[in-house]
């Protein structure tokens, strides 16, 4: 039996189990090979070494077969582990630490190195220690203030703790005898949420999905169901047209839906904008009747509340009354937008939503909820039900010992489903309606206070006169840009290139991280959607400040 003598009074005996270990590895000399160069300093070097170095020592060679047999190793393991990423999350809150470390592709996996190597031999804690905070330096810090790059930023401590907790009870959502409190939690948000949109404390139904793209693939789904259920167990109908109708600014989701269930990307019809990315009603009423003309079948109308780029509510209350006329399923696409529901001052921007049969609701945007976090809602119970059990006898029986109408593994489409709940159930506790209340307001009141700001500078021109969601979209045309003897087209063309110059200056500085993008016959410009908790006015003025900084030192050819 060989002892090993950890550097912090560890000692382990390696029984025939850990011979087991070694004969896997190949020996442990060869593992010892494999070792980084901290790992194989002598402990004379390691003396001298920094405190800071000197901290995860007692975990060399110590392995994962540790973690499984003594209690104090993975307590003092998973005590480094928390350390290391509180420190992370404090770290990105702070303006004077970098967005991101930015490197192209081949050089980060050159600086990595044999960080990537996944091998034979194990290695031991103190690496994988090291690995982790390795990681984390080159990691996009999406909590920080300057990141505004996506739809979903910021940070929500609670909602993090409460991910934690889901990774270590690592329980399934699809029965109530494996996720027991999760699903009753589940049942519980989902109420609530319904409620915002305004159906009745017992109506509706829903179920939590792995982002907004499949919960609008659902809605297409239950849609197609509704219509025609015998396609569940027949499959298509051979010449049968469906058609779904979205506007020209909505998300790629839905298109990737009618392509998943055999409808078609040629049979999803985009309804023209306004000039503020809105759909056009009497568009969608003009297609619908073509549609049946044509002897289509008008399948599914998706409102989109909160567009991607900018932000835009289609006009719900309207489209419902289209949707009414020719009994059409009516869908709302609130991935983006659907959160104003929560404040009282901005809800009205989605009006007519209680009248829609589906809705996409995506908390880990607006409501700042760590991904995933996304639900599809339905007006009428039963309907995920319909569409996909399958009564799989092997895992929903019909006879065990308690309420089986708790087992929610049979409306949806996965088997094995992620608890994405809890970390929302945890914040809202922690916040209650009126902290979500408060939240929401602060979000329209900061991205108001840009489109001001946007309006007010000079070479700063809005794409729209005027914003509805929290978003502003805008070009900066830097002066060497405007006093220039260019043509139009040619003023234009190189306008386009400002914001993708901009932005690859700032992220390889590493202390922003801005979207842009074009629209139509638009040229690119810049897109800022306000979700971040740690924003503030001066933040916003900041990121104005560094676009004419910036703008100095590119060159538009």
């Amino acid at each position: 039996m060989e002892q090993l003598q950890g550097s912090k009074g560890y000692k382990k005996q390696y029984n025939s189990s850990n011979k087991i270990l070694e004969q896997e590895s190949g020996s442990l000399e060869k593992h010892v090979s494999h070792k980084s160069k901290e790992e194989t300093e002598s402990r004379e070097t390691r003396k001298f070494r920094p405190k800071k170095q000197q901290q995860w020592d007692r975990f060399e060679g110590l392995f994962y077969k540790d973690l499984q047999t003594d209690s104090k190793v993975q307590k003092d393991f998973l005590t480094e582990m928390a350390k290391i990423l509180n420190t992370y999350l404090t770290d990105q809150c702070k303006t004077k630490t970098k967005v991101v470390d930015f490197h192209h592709p081949h050089q980060l996996e050159e600086l990595l190195g044999d960080t990537l190597c996944v091998d034979g031999p194990p290695r031991d804690l103190h690496q994988v220690l090291s690995d982790c905070k390795e990681t984390l330096k080159y990691c996009v810090k999406t909590g920080h203030p300057h990141f505004l790059n996506q739809l979903s930023t910021g940070l929500d401590v609670v909602g993090v703790a409460g991910e934690w907790l889901t990774a270590a009870v690592n329980t399934n959502m699809f029965t109530f005898e494996v996720g027991s409190v999760f699903v009753l939690m589940e049942n519980t948000v989902l109420r609530k949420m319904r409620s915002f949109i305004g159906w009745g404390e017992q109506e509706g139904d829903g179920i939590f999905t792995p982002g907004g793209t499949m919960s609008n693939i659902y809605a297409l789904l239950l849609a197609r169901h509704r219509k025609f259920p015998k396609i569940k167990e027949e499959g298509m109908y051979s010449g049968q047209k469906l058609v779904v109708y979205t506007s020209s600014q909505s998300h790629f989701s839905i298109k990737k839906a009618a392509i998943m269930l055999g409808i078609g990307l040629n049979n999803v019809c985009s309804i023209p904008c306004d000039e503020r990315g809105r759909m056009k009603v009497d568009e969608l009423e003009k297609a619908i009747e073509e549609t049946l003309a044509d002897g289509g079948v008008p399948l599914m109308v998706s409102a989109t509340c909160g567009t991607t780029v900018l932000a835009a509510y289609d006009p719900v209350d309207r489209m419902a009354d289209i949707c009414q006329k020719y009994k059409i399923w009516l869908h709302v696409d609130g991935a983006w937008g659907g959160s104003a529901l929560l404040s009282k001052k901005y809800k009205h921007l989605l009006k007519g939503v209680q009248r829609c049969d589906s809705m996409t609701w995506n908390p880990h945007k607006m409501m700042g909820a760590p991904l995933q976090c996304s639900a599809i809602l339905v007006r009428k119970s039963g309907e995920l039900l319909a569409a996909n059990a399958l009564c799989a006898d092997y895992l929903y029986q019909t006879d065990k010992f308690y309420d089986v109408s708790y087992d929610t593994g049979d409306r949806s489409i996965q088997c094995g489903r992620h608890n994405d709940v809890f970390k929302l159930w945890l914040m809202w506790r922690s916040k209650g309606d009126n902290g979500f209340e408060d939240s929401i307001n602060k979000i329209f009141h900061l991205s108001r206070y840009l489109e001001q700001r946007v309006k007010e500078r000079k070479h700063f021109t809005s794409v729209l006169s005027e914003i509805e969601g929290p978003s502003v979209s805008f070009w900066y045309e830097p002066p060497q840009l405007i006093n220039s003897n260019l043509s139009s087209r040619e003023r234009k063309n190189l306008l386009s290139k400002v914001a993708p110059k901009i932005k690859e200056s700032m992220t390889l500085k590493g202390n922003m991280m801005l979207a842009y993008q074009p629209l139509g016959d638009l040229p690119n410009f810049f897109r800022i959607a306000i979700s971040n908790p740690k924003l503030t006015e001066s933040t916003l003025d900041f990121v104005l400040d560094e676009i004419e900084r910036i703008s100095s030192d590119i060159f538009l050819e």
